[in-house]
């Protein structure tokens, strides 16, 4: 666990810097499109504000895979009394 943020854009720019730390590292180069990933941080803020948790995962050099998620705790579309596992991050 790296962290627990109290808003849903804050948890999506570490998703970004996350898969920045990785980029020269993906296989595909459709993935290391700058314009691509800017789309996905922008989505996974979407998608954490309505409850939903997001997961990428990518190939690396070989033989690594990078997976990156974050769960929404608060609230949780499945688990609304879910609590937060840890300190609030902002």
């Amino acid at each position: 666990m790296r962290g627990t943020w109290g808003e849903a854009k804050a948890a999506a720019v570490w998703i970004g810097e996350a898969l920045a730390e990785h980029t020269h590292r993906f296989v595909c180069a459709y993935d290391r499109d700058a314009t691509r990933l800017a789309t996905l941080v922008d989505s996974a803020a979407v998608q954490l504000e309505s409850g939903r948790d997001v997961s990428y995962g990518f190939y690396l050099e070989h033989p690594s895979y990078l997976s990156v998620a974050v769960v929404t705790c608060s609230p949780n579309r499945s688990k609304p009394a879910l609590a937060c596992p840890g300190p609030t991050r902002t």
